[in-house]
């Protein structure tokens, strides 16, 4: 007969959730996981192209957004990457390093997973799978869940329910729901780390030089730069560099893109202008830009990308590094909750405790991983905010084990 009473009640079955559980358990608790899925921790499953980009290894508070920057730090200080590659080591799991830190499991997402599910089980953690909840309370100091397989009570709720990314996956704001319900604050959730769409003759332009990927330096009004690859899409602008940049995006905004990251564009064209002096300024962004991205460049206004370089001024010099270097694009919108690999905004973190992440407002109530507004940058940072915050939060569930 199944036991209906826990210690800590883990709601969702994803990376924070499943380890958050498996934590907990360890310290002696009754724990619980639930979820409506069928198979556990699908976003962990299709991450990295089914690699799993576990974590990253230069992972700071700063890798991440929040209306409070400073949240994450704490959870993130006691919990790093280092520590969850001694998990993945001890599992026989191994690991390499691709660009800028990012970690990839040579076994693929679905070791990760069983990792994750081992270590649940090992500690005697209870999975309940396809499992819909149906209402939360708090009474008599205990949460009451009601499921479809019935009522559950604990001393503890964990709601690890992720945001509103990939909705095909079973994504839900169940989340904020609870947060609200319990007089949190919830930051408006919005697509991150998702792929720009244009409308008009952009879109049309973009569409035809779909595939076509260049290197450059991208950010928003209000974000960082970033220095990572750019890519044409049917519908407009994906690639590394534009993922990142959609995290900080907001509507109407320009996105603005360096063409030549790095480059001291004006003195490099001057020295090709002596070098090549009969050589077209077209066949010139063909050297290190992909042909079809050098076709469209040369019918900017300030591009003359049939003339010789032998024939451009030095104001032409300027107005063509300036256009390339400034390139300002307002993109229509972004392909939403459909593609968006994470969520922004979230409970709000002035409602939680940043080493425990449990509620200020509610003993007993957590939130960790995606649900929270901490939002991570593309490449591995997010599943190590999963961990770190499951790791915070397993820590401070205290307390005498349920009897039974």
């Amino acid at each position: 007969m199944l036991t209906d009473f826990f210690d800590t009640v883990v709601l969702g079955a994803g990376a924070a959730g499943l380890f958050c559980g498996a934590r907990a358990g360890a310290r002696g608790r009754r724990i619980l996981v639930i979820d409506h899925a069928k198979r556990p921790a699908e976003k962990v499953r299709i991450s990295g192209g089914g690699r799993c980009n576990f974590t990253n290894i230069d992972t700071a508070a700063s890798n991440f957004l929040s209306a409070n920057p400073h949240f994450a730090k704490s959870a993130l200080a006691r919990y790093t990457p280092w520590d969850f590659c001694g998990l993945v080591a001890s599992h026989g799991l191994t690991w390499t390093e691709k660009t800028l830190g990012q970690l990839f499991c040579d076994q693929k997402s679905g070791a990760i997973i069983q990792m994750l599910l081992d270590e649940l089980a090992a500690v005697g953690g209870e999975l309940r799978l396809e499992t819909e909840i149906r209402a939360v309370r708090h009474a008599d100091s205990q949460f009451h869940v009601t499921t479809s397989g019935g009522e559950v009570s604990a001393k503890n709720l964990v709601v690890a329910t992720g945001g509103l990314s990939i909705p095909k996956m079973g994504a839900s704001g169940l989340a904020y729901e609870i947060a609200r319900q319990f007089g949190h604050e919830v930051i408006a959730p919005r697509p991150a780390l998702v792929p720009f769409t244009f409308s008009g003759a952009l879109k049309e332009t973009f569409s035809s030089l779909s595939g076509v990927s260049a290197p450059v330096d991208a950010h928003a009004e209000q974000g960082p730069a970033f220095h990572e690859a750019m890519l044409f899409t049917h519908r407009g602008l994906s690639g590394p560099a534009m993922l990142q940049v959609s995290s900080y995006w907001r509507e109407s905004e320009p996105v603005s893109i360096d063409l030549a990251p790095g480059q001291p564009l004006a003195e490099t064209l001057r020295a090709a202008k002596e070098a090549s002096p009969r050589t077209s300024l077209k066949s010139w962004l063909t050297g290190w830009l992909p042909a079809r991205f050098a076709d469209y460049i040369a019918t900017w206004p300030d591009i003359p990308g049939d003339k010789q370089l032998a024939n451009l001024s030095n104001r032409e010099i300027e107005a063509i590094s300036l256009a390339l270097t400034k390139w300002q694009i307002v993109p229509t919108g972004t392909e939403g909750w459909r593609t968006a690999e994470v969520t922004a905004g979230g409970v709000d973190t002035d409602g939680l405790s940043s080493r425990s992440m449990e509620s200020k407002l509610v003993p007993g109530l957590y939130f960790i991983g995606e649900c929270v507004d901490v939002t991570g940058w593309l490449g591995g940072y997010n599943f190590q905010w999963a961990w770190a915050s499951a790791a915070a939060a397993a820590e401070a569930l205290g307390g005498t084990p349920a009897d039974g």
